[in-house]
């Protein structure tokens, strides 16, 4: 039974990814009070380094970081009375739980550790699957919590079921709680990418608070309701704002509806409101049951790719990077072969290496030998024989094996979400979407504000009130685009959004966008957030391991689109 007056669980994270602060679970411990300490250590990428690590040791396939971490911190976590929740299983969570009571027992501790299993989904026979594991919910973490668990590793989840679940254990809610499982998704979907929350990779960022000190990991505070207050510890780098929030919320989502395994969020709905200093209300959060299917991260193996890079100094450098084209073209036998684009510097550079260009060469195939020395050697070669000033960037390296991703999607029956207790026992979770009905698949977009009339404009960069934050999704890139809230009134912030609205449009997107011709272009409204988001499939490829783009993952892609010239009428500046 939900108790509407229990008080809100406190929630820490302290991992955006396998890689981030390592003395972060330290500073999360002794920063300030927490109920439940979360990590996320899994993206796509990252379940196939851990599938390359199980193939030369099949006891590995866990993020080994998380073991360290644990390591220095568990004393302070356990006198603390703090749970520690992290997805740092990957491949092998339980591998990783004996590896933890290994620790622990050196330490003279002797904490309860269970695991979560079952997202392993090899044994469908899914093609080519190096690696492939669905994507499970809270519920299985919520059991283990509630049996006593100290610490509860998993493979993969959600990265928001790092939160689901704590929220679930602590309010009792049940798997038709839809508005408060929402709300707890909202939670963890903000926070599971540690200080981005609190001013990482944020456009705004000139404007934030400390930024000689490390900035602060965020902390969720979630209400029995399901409303949370987005925050950080005192003293730490960074600031928690309504643009801050925005900033991951609007973060490589793919519509108005956000899937999970557990329940489907309304993002349209969702209201945030500034309480207080470092403070983020997020309230209005609207669920449904959860889509009839679990979606699998699948990785398999694409083959053998390598690269060159060359620098292309002074005058005429369009003339000297066709030459070299046209030299190594006869030369190259990998099945695909891709060239960067080069511009020319500005003239009169008034150093060597503002005066140079970079021209990249990669290639792909799935044998090694196109890709290795035959490759490396034709490039070399030209060393004497080619464009005046040639060089390179790094010496020749061998070929490397890259992997493809795809999202697959399975039977909710075809998965069992199994919690192994710290006393050995299993239980297998009850799906929360078997046997409930199901929620209705996304629905038309949101209308527009309506158009504004066409007046006389100044060309000015688009983040000159936008800002963005941009990501990927397998070989999708994500763009969430919304109006800052820099203290103009109400009016003119309205007046922004409209007009910013009006401009996303997906025949208009190529305009600003011109890699995006010819690609399918999503654009979703969120009025609430003054947001848009906006999917450009197929824009990266075959994902960040196979991608040759400069930017495989399209973090930098909202900088990009914010620096873009765009009429932008008088009135809003």
């Amino acid at each position: 039974m939900i108790d509407a007056q229990r008080p809100a669980v406190r929630i820490g994270n302290c991992s955006g990814f396998y890689g981030d602060r390592l003395s972060a679970m330290r500073e999360m411990l002794e920063g300030g009070r927490l109920d439940v300490l979360t990590g996320d250590y899994l993206a796509e990428l990252t379940m196939l380094i851990l599938g390359k690590d199980q193939l030369k040791d099949p006891s590995l396939g866990y993020a080994r970081t998380f073991v360290r971490q644990v390591e220095d911190c568990l004393g302070l976590a356990l006198e603390s009375g703090v749970k520690l929740v992290a997805n740092a299983g990957g491949l092998n969570p339980a591998g990783l739980a004996d590896r933890l009571r290994e620790v622990a027992t050196g330490l003279g501790l002797d904490p309860a550790i269970a695991h979560v299993e079952g997202d392993d989904v090899r044994h469908l026979q899914l093609d080519g699957a190096l690696t492939a594991n669905a994507y499970l919910g809270g519920f299985g973490i919520a059991a283990a919590l509630s049996a006593g668990a100290d610490i509860v590793v998993t493979g993969r989840v959600t990265d928001a079921s790092l939160v689901v679940g704590p929220a679930v254990a602590h309010h009792g809610w049940s798997a038709t709680s839809y508005d408060e499982l929402a709300g707890a998704v909202v939670a963890g979907h903000v926070i599971e990418c540690g200080t981005q929350a609190t001013g990482g990779n944020f456009s705004g960022f000139l404007s934030l608070p400390h930024r000689d000190r490390p900035l602060g990991f965020p902390v969720a505070e979630v209400a029995a309701d399901g409303s949370s207050v987005i925050t950080k510890h005192a003293g730490t780098g960074g600031a928690v704002t309504v643009d801050t929030v925005t900033a991951q919320l609007v973060y490589e989502i793919q519509s108005t509806r956000y899937l999970g395994p557990d329940v489907t969020v309304h993002l349209d709905a969702i209201r945030l409101e500034e309480v207080g200093e470092d403070r983020v209300a997020i309230t209005n959060v609207v669920g449904e049951a959860p889509p009839e299917h679990l979606k699998v991260c699948v990785n398999e193996f694409g083959g053998w790719r390598n690269s060159a890079e060359l620098v292309l100094t002074g005058l005429d450098v369009e003339a000297k990077a066709e030459w070299v084209r046209d030299q190594l073209g006869s030369r190259l036998a990998a099945a695909e072969v891709v060239w960067s684009d080069v511009t020319a510097p500005p003239a009169d550079a008034p150093t060597e290496e503002s005066a140079s260009s970079l021209l990249r060469c990669t290639v792909k195939d799935p044998s090694p030998d196109p890709v290795g020395r035959a490759f490396t050697s034709a490039v070399v070669e030209l060393a004497l024989g080619s464009y005046p000033g040639f060089t390179m960037t790094a010496p020749p390296a061998a070929a490397t094996p890259f992997g493809i991703y795809r999202a697959a999607y399975v039977d909710r029956a075809d998965v069992t979400h199994t919690v192994v207790h710290a006393d050995g026992t299993r239980e297998v979770v009850a799906d929360p979407g078997l046997g409930v009905p199901q929620g209705e698949a996304p629905g038309a977009r949101p209308s527009p504000y309506p158009g504004r009339t066409d007046v006389l404009t100044r060309r000015l960069p688009l983040g000159t009130f936008v800002h963005a934050r941009s990501g990927d999704k397998g070989g999708d890139a994500n763009v969430g685009l919304w109006v800052a809230h820099d203290g103009v009134g109400a009016g003119t912030y309205d007046a922004r959004v409209q007009w910013l609205f009006k401009l996303m449009s997906p025949r208009g997107i190529p305009a600003l966008i011109p890699e995006a011709e010819g690609l399918d272009v999503e654009v979703w409204l969120l009025p609430h957030l003054g947001a848009v988001n906006l999917v450009l499939h197929g824009l990266l490829g075959d994902g960040v391991a196979a991608s040759p783009r400069f930017d495989p993952q399209a973090k930098g892609l909202g900088e990009w689109l914010r620096s873009r010239l765009v009429s932008i009428e008088d009135s809003l500046l």
